[in-house]
């Protein structure tokens, strides 16, 4: 048995309570909604900057500059490379991604999204018991509703974080292997 896998005890030598107790100290568990691939975000804001400098460009290239036609064709091109730029480079805003709250005292799941002014609003509130089923995979879990169907996936990264989600769940919402 390593460091990392002994068991804290108390002063008297025993195991720690579980149940009530335990759960009345316990602090939500807290996971946050990312992109996969920090790469992706990455590409998608220089080519939305790139289409943001492109929808100015297009006015200072030479050629028919007092065409009529072909100046409306560049404004619709300019105002589309605008809108598509800055879309883009919005699509993975960290700050726009919901975090999801295990309670292990109200024994429920939140869900908070940040509103524009940056305050937490409850987008989706859960209790344990009244979820179907649970699933635990590599990098991820996945909660299912009564009836079957997902409700939601959430990444996990450290395997502590899997442990105590398994043990908040245990005995409340059946796991599936």
């Amino acid at each position: 048995m390593t460091a990392t896998d002994q068991i804290p005890t108390n002063t008297s030598g025993t195991a720690p309570a579980r149940g009530l107790y335990a759960m009345a100290e316990a602090l939500p568990l807290v996971l946050t909604f990312r992109p996969n691939w920090q790469l992706r975000s990455l590409v998608l804001r220089v080519l939305g900057a790139a289409m943001v400098l492109s929808s100015t460009g297009i006015w200072l290239m030479p050629g028919a500059a007092y065409d009529p036609e072909m100046a409306l064709i560049k404004i619709g091109v300019s105002i589309f490379f605008l809108f598509a730029g800055i879309a883009l480079m919005m699509i993975n805003d960290p700050d726009s991604h919901p975090d999801a709250y295990f309670d292990p005292i109200r024994r429920e799941l939140r869900v908070l999204q940040r509103s524009n002014k940056g305050r937490p609003r409850t987008v989706l509130r859960r209790g344990y018991d009244s979820l179907g089923s649970v699933r635990f995979k590599d990098r991820s879990v996945e909660l299912f509703e009564i009836d079957g169907s997902l409700l939601i996936r959430l990444p996990i990264n450290v395997g502590t974080t899997r442990q105590l989600l398994r043990d908040q769940l245990s005995g409340v919402v059946p796991i599936l292997s």
